[in-house]
């Protein structure tokens, strides 16, 4: 029964959460749901910065990647090239953008071939790069842009750069969103006097939410016009370490600071919903801000669209 489940499976979609340690958890929720113990071939695409290497954490736990953002392991790039040597694991890693700056891509492609017939996991980040050489297809892929696509592949596709072509579109929303959330954020704290404490983070499409245990006292027409000065002011947006950001000379506490615009001005079309949207299900009231294009009907925006 399962494996009909399976074959009868095509895509499934998440929001791409922004923050590590949520990224983790939706990794590991995405290994419960979709992972199989016969999965040998795992094909992760997306752009730089878009939260691949924390899906991965999540998704195979103790996993030890060729790199990350802050390290690069140059005997795991070199593994390769030893095939003899090269097999003492059961799951291996691969960024094929790292790896083709070190090594060929014949190398490449003989190492997963080997790796495969000797009954070893690979996952692959990158792999629509890998697949026209390889000449097979992942028996799962990942790609993560606004949202995360989950599809396994049969002999009618998708194929990765399919998937990479939906992701690689839609990340730059992401960005947005996450730029004109921290830029919210900072003026709550700032010109409200609301701390981060005071809301929780979830997700809504082409835009972000806050929610609130008790409703604000915040005139929104006043903090939306705040927030469109801010990013009308192109204000340079840059990393600063794990949990900040800099928006111009301001320091500003943030869960992910790689997936960000570099300029405010990017965003585009902004627009909060002019009314804290209570929900009887979660008892809060959510502050809602939204970017990409002009909506009116909120309860509309999480609309299916098509692949």
């Amino acid at each position: 029964m399962q494996d009909l489940i399976r074959e009868m499976s095509m895509y499934h979609v998440y929001f791409a959460p922004r923050g590590k340690e949520r990224l983790l958890l939706l990794g590991e929720q995405l290994s419960q749901r979709h992972l199989s113990f016969s999965d040998r071939l795992i094909g992760i695409v997306g752009d730089a910065g878009s939260g691949k290497s924390s899906v991965i954490n999540g998704l195979l736990p103790g996993l030890e990647l060729v790199n990350d953002d802050d390290n690069i392991n140059p005997m795991k790039i070199m593994q390769v090239r030893d095939l003899d040597r090269s097999f003492d694991a059961g799951t291996y890693h691969i960024d094929m953008r790292f790896q083709l700056a070190f090594t060929q891509m014949y190398e490449v492609v003989s190492f997963v071939k080997e790796a495969l017939k000797r009954n070893r996991r690979l996952i692959i980040e990158h792999f629509d790069q890998l697949y026209p050489f390889l000449g097979m297809n992942a028996d799962l892929i990942i790609g993560i842009g606004e949202e995360i696509v989950v599809t396994r592949p049969n002999i009618f596709g998708p194929l990765p750069k399919d998937i990479y072509d939906i992701v690689f579109t839609s990340v730059k929303y992401r960005r947005m969103a996450h730029t004109a959330e921290d830029i919210t954020t900072m003026l709550l704290s700032t010109k409200f006097g609301y701390e981060s404490g005071n809301w929780t983070h979830s997700d809504v499409r082409r835009g972000f939410v806050l929610n609130f245990k008790e409703k604000p006292s915040i005139d929104l027409a006043e903090l939306e016009s705040m927030i469109k000065e801010k990013i009308g002011e192109k204000l340079p947006v840059s990393y600063y370490d794990d949990n900040h950001i800099k928006i111009g000379d301001d320091l500003q506490y943030c869960t992910s600071p790689r997936i960000h615009l570099t300029n405010t001005g990017d965003v585009e079309e902004f627009q909060l919903i002019s009314e804290f949207l209570y929900d009887e299900r979660s008892d809060d009231y959510a502050l809602v801000g939204l970017i990409g294009e002009k909506r009116v009907n909120f309860s509309d925006l999480n609309r299916l669209h098509s692949f």
